[in-house]
C-alpha cells in the first residue's frame, strides 16, 4: 500500500475505477436490452462522423504525400545519374564539349545546379507541405480522446440519472441515499455537459477548417512545381542547344538501315546449275538406239493407263445373255464379232501410243506457286497488265540505297521505283527479300531474265 500510495495512486482511487467499469458495463448492458434510456445527441453525432471522415482524408492525404516525396527524391538520384552519363558518352572531339563539361559542372555543383534545385525543392516540399500535414493532424488524437471521455461520462451521467429515478420511485424511500444520489447525478451533468460544450464548438470548426487547409497545401505544391521546372528549363535549354549543335554537325550521318541476312545466295547461279543438270539425261533420251533384232521398242507392260478396260474383257451386252433360247448361235456369232473389233482397236491404240513415246519426251509440268509478301498472297491474272513482267504483284519505291553484295541482288537508288514479281519457286524466297525488276530497267529492255535481281524489303516502301 506504502508502494501505491508513493506513486500518487491509493487503494481507494483503484476500487473507485473499477466500481465506475462495472457500473458503466452494467448501464450499456442495460440500453442494448432497453431496460433503460439512453440520452442521445444527434447533431454531436453527425459532427463525430465528419471528424472521422476528415481524420481518414487527412492521413490518406500524408501518406500519399509522403509517397510523393520519396519519388521526388529518387528522381533527384536518377538525374543526377542520367547527367554523369551523358558526361561519359560526350566524346571530345564533339563539338560543345566544353559547354557540355560546364553544364554539367553547373548542374553537379553550382548554386544554381540540378542537384541544388532538387534538394531546395524536396526540402521547401517537406517545410511548406509535409510539416505543416503533421501539424494539422496531430490535433486529432487529443480531440478523438476527448470524444471518447465524453462518450464515459454520457454513461456516467445516464447511470446516475437512472439510479435517482429508481430511488424516487422507490416503495420505501431514504432521503439520505436520495439526496447523495442527487449530488452524484449534479455532478456528473456538470462533468458531461463541460466537455460536450467544448467538443461542440471544437467539431464544427475543425470540420470546416479542412477546405483552407487542402488549398493551402496544394498551393504550395503547386507553386513549387512551377519554380523547380522554371529553373531547371533553364539548365535543360542550354543542355537542348549543345545536342542541337551536335545533331546539325553529324545529320548526314543517319542511323543506317541494314538488311535482313540472306540464307539463300547466288539464286540464280543455282537455278542454271539445276537447269543444265535436268536438260543433260534428257537428251540421251531423245533418240534411243534400236535393239539389234530389229524388234519394235516395247514398254515393260502392255496395259494402257487410260483405265480402260482390257480387250479381253470387253464383250457385248449380249454375248452371254441371248435375248431367247432360240437364237443361241446368232447371238454367239455376234459376240465373236464384237470381241475381234474390240481387240483391234486396243491393238492400233497401244501401237500409237507406242509411236508417240519413242518420237518424244513426256511433258512437263510447271507449277507456279502464289508469291507471298509478309504473309499475305500477292498477284492474279486480274493485276497482270500488258506493260508490266509476267506475274507483276505491285510497285515499291527504294528509300535508301542498296549496295548489292550478290550477282543476283539489284543495286538500289534512292527513289529507285521497283516491279516486284514471284519466285518461281517460293522456297526460294527469304524473309524480308522480294523479287523484282527496276521499271527503268524493264522499259528500257523488256528482258526479265536480264534486269530481275532480288533486294531487302525494309530500304522500300510500297506505292502500288
Amino acid at each position: 500500500m506504502a508502494e501505491l500510495g508513493s506513486k500518487g495512486v491509493t487503494a481507494g482511487k483503484i476500487a473507485s475505477n473499477v466500481q465506475k467499469k462495472l457500473t458503466r458495463a452494467q448501464e450499456k448492458v442495460l440500453q442494448k436490452l432497453g431496460k433503460a434510456d439512453e440520452t442521445k445527441d444527434e447533431q454531436f453525432e453527425q459532427c463525430v462522423q465528419n471528424f472521422n471522415k476528415q481524420l481518414s482524408e487527412g492521413t490518406r492525404l500524408q501518406k500519399d504525400l509522403r509517397t510523393y516525396l520519396a519519388s521526388v527524391k529518387a528522381m533527384h538520384e536518377a538525374s543526377k545519374k542520367l547527367t554523369e552519363c551523358l558526361q561519359e558518352v560526350y566524346e571530345p572531339d564533339w563539338p560543345g564539349r566544353d559547354d557540355t563539361n560546364k553544364i554539367a559542372e553547373e548542374i553537379l555543383t553550382s548554386k544554381q545546379n540540378n542537384d541544388l534545385l532538387w534538394t531546395d525543392f524536396h526540402q521547401k516540399l517537406v517545410d511548406q507541405a509535409l510539416l505543416t500535414m503533421d501539424t494539422y493532424l496531430g490535433q486529432f488524437p487529443d480531440i478523438k480522446s476527448r470524444i471518447a471521455k465524453r462518450g464515459r461520462k454520457l454513461v456516467d451521467y445516464d447511470s446516475a440519472r437512472h439510479h435517482f429515478e429508481a430511488l424516487q420511485t422507490a416503495k420505501k424511500k431514504d432521503e439520505t441515499k436520495i439526496a447523495k444520489a442527487e449530488e452524484e447525478l449534479v455532478k456528473a451533468q456538470k462533468v458531461f455537459e463541460e466537455m460536450n460544450v467544448d467538443l461542440q464548438e471544437e467539431l464544427p470548426s475543425l470540420w470546416n477548417s479542412r477546405v483552407g487547409f487542402y488549398v493551402n497545401t496544394f498551393q504550395s505544391i503547386a507553386g513549387l512545381e512551377e519554380n523547380f521546372h522554371k529553373e531547371m528549363s533553364k539548365l535543360n535549354q542550354n543542355l537542348h542547344d549543345v545536342l542541337l549543335g551536335l545533331d546539325k554537325q553529324y545529320s548526314g550521318n543517319a542511323f543506317p538501315v541494314k538488311a535482313q541476312p540472306r540464307k539463300k545466295t547466288k539464286l540464280f547461279a543455282r537455278l542454271r546449275k539445276k537447269m543444265s543438270s535436268d536438260s543433260t539425261p534428257a537428251k540421251a533420251n531423245k533418240s534411243p538406239s534400236p535393239p539389234p533384232d530389229g524388234s519394235p521398242i516395247t514398254s515393260p507392260e502392255t496395259k494402257t493407263v487410260n483405265h480402260e478396260l482390257e480387250p479381253s474383257t470387253l464383250e457385248a451386252p449380249g454375248a452371254s445373255i441371248p435375248k431367247s433360247p432360240s437364237q443361241p448361235a446368232e447371238a454367239a456369232h455376234a459376240g465373236a464379232e464384237a470381241a475381234g473389233s474390240e481387240a483391234a482397236a486396243g491393238a492400233e491404240a497401244s501401237k500409237t501410243e507406242a509411236d508417240s513415246g519413242s518420237s518424244s519426251l513426256p511433258a512437263v509440268v510447271v507449277e507456279t506457286f502464289p508469291a507471298t509478301v509478309n504473309g499475305t498472297v500477292e498477284g492474279g491474272a486480274s493485276s497482270e497488265r500488258a506493260d508490266m513482267p509476267p506475274g507483276f504483284l505491285f510497285k515499291v519505291q527504294a528509300m535508301h540505297d542498296y549496295t548489292a553484295t550478290d550477282s543476283d541482288e539489284l543495286q538500289l537508288k534512292a527513289g529507285d521505283v521497283v516491279l516486284v514479281i514471284p519466285f518461281e519457286n517460293p522456297e526460294e524466297q527469304d524473309e524480308g527479300w522480294l523479287m523484282g525488276v527496276k521499271e527503268s530497267d524493264w522499259i528500257q529492255r523488256k528482258e526479265l531474265d536480264q534486269c530481275r535481281g532480288v533486294f531487302p524489303e525494309n530500304f522500300t516502301e510500297r506505292v502500288q
